[in-house]
């Protein structure tokens, strides 16, 4: 019988001597809305018990979870938790392409960590250029580090909460459910509706809506 899957732990944080910042991002297949990244240090010492035991990849919690673990992760702040989450605008994405600002928002979001990390655990497969830290790519890593996944659930959370707001502006996009990814809703009320200011136009169905004009 195989073992059963025990979620995130902090055996990557433990190859340094000293906090280790984990980041993710959300954000890059939306066809609306900036990207956000998130950089969070983790002291398994102080961490509350209920945060080590439920924290995980952030697509495996339901909304509710997420927002309940992302009030205990900025209640923690400075206290166990060091987190900052940060982004890169929609120009930015339209000037150096997706992975560029996303990159750009991971490198923001480490240099505004209140602590300063001796690495970096990267959720995926390519670090930022530029990042002037030791570091190490997880691919999946949301499900292999505590740090990541709780960089993973504020940034959802905070992206969520960002396209919500964005959505009372533009009701027509369903921002609110569907956080400008490209769904049919989305999809149907960018040709009635046309683009606004927080499309990506270097996204294809962006791009050709202006082509067509």
């Amino acid at each position: 019988m195989g073992i059963g899957f025990l979620g995130p732990d902090f055996s990557n944080e433990a190859a340094w001597d000293g906090p280790v910042a984990g980041v993710d991002e959300v954000g890059r297949g939306p066809l609306a809305g900036p990207v956000l990244a998130a950089a969070a240090i983790l002291d398994p010492t102080r961490l509350p018990k209920e945060l080590i035991g439920g924290l995980r990849d952030s697509k495996k919690l339901s909304a509710a979870k997420r927002e309940a673990f992302a009030t205990a992760l900025w209640a923690a702040q400075g206290s166990g938790v060091w987190a900052v989450v940060a982004a890169a605008s929609v120009r930015e994405i339209d000037t150096y392409n997706i992975l560029g600002a996303t990159h750009i928002a991971m490198l923001r979001a480490l240099d505004r960590l209140p602590l300063r990390p001796v690495a970096a655990l990267i959720d995926g497969n390519r670090a930022p250029k530029g990042l002037r830290l030791p570091y190490r790519c997880l691919v999946g890593g949301d499900d292999r580090s505590l740090s990541i996944a709780a960089a993973s659930i504020l940034a959802k959370v905070m992206r969520d909460r960002l396209m919500t707001g964005l959505a009372r502006r533009y009701p027509a996009y369903g921002w609110e459910k569907n956080a400008g990814y490209p769904v049919a809703v989305h999809r149907a009320a960018l040709q009635a509706e046309g683009a606004t200011p927080h499309h990506r136009r270097s996204f294809a169905p962006v791009r050709d809506l202006f082509k067509s004009l």
